[in-house]
């Protein structure tokens, strides 16, 4: 789309292009953390183990990692506004399944269905604001997409708590569907259709399909439990489909993983500091929850409350975080961010029985939110400006199947490495232990992102000695530019 043709973001259409992808991502980013809080009621409701519960917060995410990359691929193909619709609507009649799900089974089946419904929209949210919005205030677009996704993301817990309290846990899948609805409604009036007309050749089947057997295959091999048969035969099978993926990606005519992408070490350095902390991330979020309810005797609404500053602070800063990040580039704030997070991830080893939420949980949660809005916006906006324009689809998605993955993997191995299997969840004496030892793999994790952001992350571009095209937007970052260098030519 040429940047005459594309939005503003201060008019209707602008705001409405930024309404429309904030609400489709943020249901998407809703449902990975509101069920959280929710695990222990919907256990003793249905009658489930500890891998059973696991399996319904990583059916959702499994499916959402393995399909990110396909639906970005898609979108970029075949109109990223028509993928997204579908993702959208998908997503909605999956939150009422879940909702309606008599036991563990048909529950963990919808998560796994709603998990396909956001792996279709997901990266065609920040693709549509990408390919849409004009490249003078693509910036604060981002920022506010981020910011207001990462509110989305941290107010699932609240809101989670609130409505198994008030009401009872299904009412935390029926929560989406009025922001569905209204998402549908914005696309439809103000949403152009985008897609990369460079896009030929076959759709790489092979590749995702091989790419979600070894996800899922992976993350079987760690969740399950009891005869550890099925586990190694999954692992091996998971493994293997892993090793097979690299293969085809490397000579597909049309890999939904293109290799040429990570020849960019900045493209490849923000998505391992992107593993790093979302691993960190997914894994805290599951565990301090059920831990304030199990062994520190918090409600539902209690535990959800926790994370409110989390949301505040990311609703106030991220767009200014995203504007810092695009001053200062990427590095700074990756590695100062990240390494904050870690530390307000320690500082929640004290959350034990009868913690007192101001002196032993407001300290760490304070520390991790001013962490992680930092990091986020910088984050998201400095992958997409190491990838070209017409990548875009493919870009986010690759950058959200990173995260995803790294959250659901987290959630399958933690468990395990802290030695929380079967009904131990409902067991303080036993539960408590388990919780100081994956807080610090956690904290270790999101450590490890800021030391690569410190060392492989560039910072911000010095100014040439010779004239060149100008970049308005992404500047500050080392990385090509967003437009072709015709377009990119035009005087600012």
């Amino acid at each position: 789309m040429a940047e005459e043709s594309q939005a503003a973001l201060a008019t209707p259409a602008g705001r409405g292009i930024v309404l429309a992808a904030v609400l489709g991502s943020s249901v998407a980013l809703l449902d990975g953390t509101v069920v959280n809080v929710a695990l222990p009621h919907i256990g003793g409701d249905l009658g489930s183990g500890m891998d059973g519960l696991q399996w319904i917060v990583n059916g959702y995410t499994l499916m959402l990692a393995a399909l990110v990359l396909t639906g970005g691929a898609l979108g970029d193909r075949f109109g990223r506004r028509r993928l997204f619709l579908v993702g959208v609507i998908w997503f909605g009649v999956a939150s009422a399944l879940c909702g309606f799900a008599p036991n563990i089974g048909t529950l963990i089946v919808a998560r796994i269905a709603q998990g396909i419904g956001a792996g279709l929209l997901t990266p065609g949210s920040l693709a549509i604001i990408q390919a849409s919005i004009r490249k003078s205030d693509r910036a604060k677009a981002i920022g506010a997409w981020s910011g207001l996704g990462g509110v989305a993301a941290a107010a699932g817990p609240f809101l989670g708590g609130w409505l198994v309290d008030a009401f009872s846990w299904p009412w935390i899948f029926f929560l989406n569907i009025p922001l569905v609805i209204v998402s549908v409604l914005a696309t439809l009036k103000w949403v152009p259709e985008t897609r990369d007309e460079t896009a030929t050749g076959r759709f790489d089947i092979t590749g995702n399909v091989l790419g979600a057997l070894f996800l899922g295959g992976v993350t079987f091999a760690l969740v399950q439990s009891g005869d550890p048969g099925p586990a190694i035969v999954a692992g091996v099978v998971g493994v293997a489909c892993g090793i097979a993926f690299v293969i085809v990606e490397r000579r597909s005519a049309s890999p939904v993983l293109p290799p040429t992408m990570f020849a960019s070490r900045q493209f490849t350095a923000i998505n391992a500091v992107t593993f790093c902390v979302y691993a960190g991330l997914g894994g805290v979020l599951f565990f301090l929850v059920m831990q304030l309810q199990v062994v520190s005797g918090y409600s539902a609404l209690e535990a959800g409350i926790t994370m409110l500053p989390f949301t505040m602070l990311m609703l106030v800063f991220s767009a200014r975080a995203g504007a810092l990040g695009e001053r200062l580039g990427p590095r700074l704030p990756l590695a100062v961010g990240s390494a904050l997070s870690a530390i307000g991830i320690l500082l929640l080893l004290g959350v034990g029985p009868d913690a007192p939420y101001l002196t032993r949980v407001l300290p760490g949660v304070l520390v991790l939110s001013v962490g992680m809005t930092i990091t986020v916006a910088p984050l998201t906006a400095g992958v997409l400006a190491a990838a070209d324009a017409a990548h875009a689809g493919v870009a986010s998605g690759i950058n959200n199947a990173v995260a995803r993955a790294a959250s659901l993997l987290a959630v399958a191995a933690l468990p395990m490495a802290a030695g929380i299997t079967g009904d131990s969840y409902e067991d303080p004496t036993a539960f408590a232990p388990g919780y100081r030892i994956a807080v610090v793999i956690c904290a270790g994790l999101v450590l490890v992102g800021a030391v690569i952001a410190a060392l492989l992350v560039s910072g911000r571009e010095p100014e040439p000695e010779a004239p060149r095209p100008v970049c308005r937007t992404q500047c500050p970052y080392a990385a090509p530019q967003l437009e072709p260098d015709a377009e990119a030519a035009t005087p600012s």
